[in-house]
């Protein structure tokens, strides 16, 4: 079965453990709290989201408390315990889903985990009627490579997520999009994930979303 999303085999490191607690603790209710509140700021009324990629759900759950009008269903590659909202998994390449059945697509923190993002997108520009939602990140400014590999390794290996490390500049997300037939709606990029001084080392200019429609 191909699974570009995710690796199927999970770390158990200590390692990751110890850290990854950290993180959850310092890091995790924030990031949730504030990319929970953009793209609710983002999202077209009444929309039918499909969240892929979405782990636990819980980034989507939070969502969902801020805008009760929209209805998010979630596919993964790897399959939890326990999930906040409804979850499919998924062979990591093609979306079990009809053309055009969700409003928008949402992609937060995914698409750095496979080897060629444009696969999902053009996923996300069949599945959905009008939009395409991403978070991610740019591969600019000093050192960019090793505090987004950092950031990834603290936040995702001790989950068994394959950690490919393809971090796209600015230019290429755009060249993908328009190879795709997306086009920008709305780019942000100050988006407030971490309390200073942390945002200046882990958040200036690695970080984006972007809202996308179908042209």
């Amino acid at each position: 079965m191909t699974t570009d999303l995710a690796a199927k085999t999970k770390s158990t490191a200590p390692s990751h453990s110890a850290v990854g607690v950290m993180h959850d603790k310092l890091v995790l209710n924030r990031r949730v709290e504030v990319l929970a509140k953009w793209f609710a700021e983002l999202l077209p009324s009444r929309a039918r989201v499909l969240d892929v990629g979405c782990g636990d759900g819980l980034i989507s759950a939070a969502l969902q408390s801020k805008r009760s009008d929209i209805e998010v269903r979630g596919i993964d590659v790897l399959p939890r315990e326990r999930t906040h909202i409804p979850v499919e998994i998924f062979d990591g390449t093609h979306f079990p889903c009809p053309d055009a059945s969700f409003d928008v697509v949402l992609f937060s923190d995914v698409l750095h985990h496979t080897v060629d993002p444009t696969i999902l997108l053009r996923e996300a520009r069949r599945v959905s009627a009008r939009h395409v939602l991403i978070k991610d990140h740019y591969r600019e400014g000093l050192a960019a490579n090793t505090r987004l590999r950092f950031m990834d390794w603290v936040g995702n290996a001790r989950f068994g997520v394959a950690l490919p490390y393809n971090y796209w500049t600015e230019q290429q997300w755009h060249a993908a999009w328009r190879e795709v037939g997306l086009q920008p709606e709305r780019v942000l990029t100050k988006l407030g994930l971490y309390p200073k001084p942390a945002d200046w080392i882990f958040g200036a200019k690695l970080h984006f979303i972007a809202l996308l429609q179908r042209s």
